[in-house]
């Protein structure tokens, strides 16, 4: 009988174990589940004033505009810089260009840019470690194919697309890849034009969405478009020939050229046709996001964040005065003004971000990932620059300000940029003593930033030259001098 007793005991105790195994797994699982999606989708050079929502007039981008309606959209949201790999890599790590990895362009031959090194601690990285499935689908540029920057390397676990940035300057591409394995795109080999990499990716895109809708997944869309090369497919272009003349011929590489496919933008004798043909694909790809989204069910439990790497570029061909591309704002690609920074910041998430909403709430993109790890429901890291903007998109109280935000910018002698308030502090030339300039605009009043104010406001520039002298830490690979002050230039 006592053993009957103590076997009775092992029974019951075995019962209750596998019932509290169940409840935990079962607990954890609706957890999942409720955890929202998040998707990112990154334009390539696309404008402040490049959406008609937020003013461009010459064409209409109705799933945006749509989207906006339905979310919130943003008119003080930042990039990370002013070109594109440093800008990703700020989004990446939640940290600005004074303490990123990569804080500037820089190749790395035959195929890619310098890598964000083992260390890095990415968007990606996080939200793996929180059991979320990681997608990346469009352009990488921040580590070679198989090195510590490659993005399954930090974190991704698919990635499709273009590795290297400099061949993201072609849109029918020799290759793309999937992971570690080169895709050949036979259709684009010698002279022909058959496979659009944009419409390829997109596709994989919406693929993923489909295959991981039972989990939670984070998907990064970097977009190529609107990047130089104005090209695309006769389909998409032919609506639009002729509506915005006169023309803008570009003269590029051509097949038989040595350049060729290897970064050079081809040629394109509609350049205006071409930018707002491709500027309607891109707003045809979100809405079909969304859409697919619906079609799921997972529109309710998913958060769709939608902005721009940096401002307007003037390259191969394109004419962004002509369609005002950078809206009020002064300044394009490469410039550390308001029009080189300052970006489209649209957020959907229906039944949490009220629709038609607007948020005058400064913010940059080092504030994504904080902003992520608060709707996973999981700690940020602590070495980031970021702080979480969900109160703002879920207009609640608390949410917390920026002491200020810092650029800098590695190229064309060298620039930095801080904004403190509506205070905004712009340095050129820095890295020659003989030419440094120093800028001071107030934004509140002056958001094209053309009356400089720095000789009427000698304290504000000393105060703010001591923030900028504190906002950065050295880096072996993108060296940078401190920044001087000798009298308003």
């Amino acid at each position: 009988m006592k053993k009957k007793g103590v076997s009775m005991k092992k029974q019951i105790l075995i019962i209750f174990c596998t019932v509290s195994l169940f409840s935990c797994t079962l607990k954890h699982e609706n957890q999942k589940k409720s955890r929202p999606n998040i998707i990112y989708i990154l334009a390539d050079d696309l404008g402040y004033g490049d959406l008609s929502c937020y003013g461009q007039t010459h064409f209409k981008t109705p799933n945006l505009d749509k989207m906006t309606s339905e979310g919130m959209i943003f008119t003080q949201h930042y990039a990370g810089s002013t070109v594109c790999a440093p800008s990703r890599s700020s989004l990446m790590t939640g940290q600005t260009t004074g303490h990123t990895p990569i804080r500037g362009n820089k190749e790395c031959e035959p195929e890619g840019q310098w890598p964000m090194p083992a260390s890095t601690f990415t968007v990606a990285e996080m939200l793996k470690q929180a059991d979320y499935v990681t997608g990346g689908f469009g352009k990488w540029g921040l580590g070679y194919p198989g090195s510590e920057g490659d993005p399954n390397m930090q974190g991704f676990d698919e990635f499709y697309g273009y590795n290297c940035q400099r061949h993201a300057h072609n849109y029918y591409p020799p290759h793309l890849w999937n992971n570690q394995e080169k895709i050949i795109l036979e259709g684009n080999t010698g002279d022909k034009f058959d496979v659009y990499a944009p419409e390829l990716i997109h596709q994989e895109a919406l693929r993923f969405i489909e295959k991981n809708k039972e989990k939670p997944f984070f998907l990064f869309y970097p977009n190529v478009i609107p990047h130089a090369e104005l090209l695309l497919p006769e389909e998409n272009l032919a609506e639009f020939r002729g509506k915005f003349l006169p023309e803008k011929g570009f003269k590029g590489a051509d097949p038989g050229d040595e350049d060729f496919r290897c970064g050079a933008y081809s040629t394109q004798l509609e350049g205006h046709a071409a930018f707002a043909a491709m500027v309607t694909l891109l707003d045809k790809q979100v809405g079909e996001i969304l859409e697919k989204l619906k079609e799921l069910g997972l529109d309710k439990n998913t958060i769709v964040m939608f902005s721009s790497d940096n401002g307007p570029h003037m390259e191969g061909g394109a004419d962004p005065d002509y369609f005002n591309s950078n809206g009020p704002l002064r300044g394009y690609k490469r410039d550390l003004y308001e029009g080189g920074i300052r970006e489209p910041m649209i957020a959907w998430w229906p039944g949490k971000i009220e629709a038609g909403t607007t948020s005058d709430h400064i913010s940059a993109f080092w504030d994504v990932m904080p902003t992520i790890a608060e709707l996973a429901g999981i700690e940020s890291p602590g070495n980031i620059d970021g702080i979480s903007f969900l109160p703002a998109l879920l207009n609640k109280d608390g949410q917390k300000q920026h002491d200020y935000l810092y650029w800098e910018f590695h190229e064309h002698g060298g620039k930095k940029a801080l904004r403190k308030g509506n205070w905004k502090l712009v340095q050129r030339h820095v890295l020659n003593p003989e030419k440094i300039t120093t800028e001071l605009y107030d934004l509140s009043k002056d958001i094209g930033e053309e009356n400089n104010v720095a000789e009427e406001n000698p304290a504000i520039v000393t105060e703010l030259m001591k923030l900028m002298a504190s906002a950065r830490t050295g880096s072996d690979v993108f060296q940078f001098r401190s920044s001087t002050y000798s009298g308003a230039k």
